[in-house]
C-alpha cells in the first residue's frame, strides 16, 4: 500500500478551484416518472438522437463497472483514449513548468499531447529487451515531474513490461503513473485495475478500439481513484460521449462471449502468422507479442513497406523509432487477409 500520497498537491491550482459547467441534465434527479424535457433548447421531434446524451454515461459506466469489478466513481469516459490522456495533462501539468516522462519506443500521442499542452517530455529509452530502465527513469525525475507513462503491452514493440519494474516505479514515484492498457485483452498479464485501491497515484487507460472491435465509435476509458476522477470531471466537456457511441458500446458490452471469441480467433491467427513468417528469409527477427500485432526486424524496412503497398497491403514502417531500425509492425488481420499477406511475403522472399 502506497502511503502519504496527496492528489491535491499535483492538481493545477486553477483546476482545483474550477467550477465545472453544469449541463441541463445534471441539475435534477428524475422522479422515476416520464419527464417532459423543456430545459435544453432541443428539437422536441423524436428522432432517437434529438436529445442530448447522458453527460455522465451512467448506464454505460454501470456495465463497465460490472465487468471490471470497480465502482462507477472510478470510471471516466473519453472521446477515445486520446481525450482521456489530454484531460490528464490539462488537469495536472502546468504549461511551461511541469514535465512528464515517456519511454520510447512507445505510443506517439504522449509526445504530441506534451507539445500541445506545452509540457516538457523527458524521454528515457527502453532497454534492448524493450523493458523500462528504472534507475534511469528516476534519474530524470525532479520536483516538476508530474506523470510517468507506461504502455503495457507496449506499442509498437508488442511486449508487456516486467511487473516488478512497473511496481517499483508506481511505489516510488510521488506523481501519477499512467498505465496504458490498450492491448491488455490480448495479453495473459493481469490488468493493473485490480491494484487501484492499493496505489492512489495510479491511472489506467483502456479502449474499446482494439479487442472490442469498436475503433470507429471512439471510446476511451480511464480507471482511477474517485478523487482523480472527480478532478478530471471538472474539465471534461459536458457531452463528450455521443448517444450513438453510448448505445453501440452498451450493445457490444452485453455480448462478452462474442468479444471473447473474436479475441481468441485473433490470437490463433497470430500464431498461424508467426509460424509462416519464420519461413520468410528477409525477416531477421520476430519480437514477442502480447498484442494483436507483430513487430518484425527485416533487411530493409522501407523497401519491404513499399513492396507491400504496391501489392495493396498496408502495414506500419517503424524504422524511424528509437531501437526500431528496419522494423515493420503488422496487425493481425482475418484469416483471408493473413493468408494473402503470407503469399505476398513469400513471393517477395523468392525474389530476394
Amino acid at each position: 500500500m502506497k502511503k502519504g500520497f496527496d492528489i491535491n498537491t499535483l492538481v493545477r491550482p486553477n483546476i482545483a478551484v474550477l467550477k465545472p459547467y453544469s449541463s441541463a441534465r445534471d441539475e435534477f434527479t428524475s422522479t422515476g416518472s416520464k419527464m417532459i424535457f423543456l430545459d435544453a433548447n432541443e428539437n422536441p421531434v423524436e428522432t432517437g438522437v434529438n436529445r442530448y446524451p447522458d453527460p455522465q454515461q451512467k448506464s454505460l459506466k454501470q456495465r463497465l463497472a460490472e465487468i471490471k469489478k470497480v465502482s462507477t466513481s472510478n470510471i471516466l469516459l473519453g472521446n477515445g483514449s486520446d481525450e482521456v490522456l489530454d484531460l490528464i495533462y490539462r488537469a495536472f501539468c502546468e504549461p511551461g513548468v511541469d514535465n512528464v516522462i515517456t519511454l520510447p519506443p512507445t505510443y506517439g500521442m504522449y509526445g504530441v499531447l506534451s507539445g500541445m499542452n506545452n509540457i516538457e517530455s523527458r524521454e528515457v529509452l527502453l532497454s534492448e529487451e524493450f523493458q523500462p530502465r528504472v534507475k534511469k527513469i528516476f534519474g530524470k525525475v525532479d520536483n516538476n515531474t508530474k506523470i510517468i507513462f507506461l504502455c503495457s503491452p507496449n506499442n509498437p514493440t508488442g511486449n508487456s513490461f516486467d511487473e516488478g519494474k512497473m511496481k517499483e516505479i508506481v511505489e516510488n514515484f510521488n506523481g501519477l503513473v499512467v498505465i496504458d492498457e490498450a492491448y491488455i485483452d490480448f495479453s495473459e498479464q493481469e490488468s493493473w485495475i485490480e491494484k487501484l485501491k492499493q496505489y492512489p497515484n495510479l491511472i489506467i487507460t483502456q479502449t474499446l478500439s482494439k479487442a472490442f472491435g469498436m475503433a470507429g465509435i471512439r471510446l476511451g476509458i480511464c480507471y482511477a481513484s474517485e478523487e482523480i476522477i472527480q478532478i478530471l470531471n471538472r474539465i471534461k466537456p459536458p457531452y463528450n460521449i455521443n448517444e450513438l457511441t453510448q448505445n453501440r458500446a452498451q450493445f457490444k458490452l452485453n455480448n462478452l462471449a462474442e468479444i471473447n471469441r473474436e479475441v481468441s480467433d485473433i490470437l490463433d491467427e497470430r500464431d498461424v502468422l508467426l509460424k509462416a513468417l519464420l519461413e520468410v528469409n528477409f525477416i531477421e527477427k520476430i519480437y514477442p507479442s502480447d498484442a494483436n500485432f507483430l513487430l518484425l526486424k527485416v533487411d530493409n524496412a522501407t523497401k519491404r513497406y513499399d513492396e507491400l503497398i504496391e501489392k495493396g497491403i498496408v502495414i506500419r514502417n517503424r524504422t524511424s523509432q528509437p531501437l526500431c531500425e528496419n522494423t515493420l509492425r503488422i496487425t493481425i488481420g482475418t484469416s483471408e487477409e493473413n493468408q494473402q499477406l503470407i503469399k505476398v511475403l513469400k513471393q517477395l522472399a523468392a525474389k530476394k
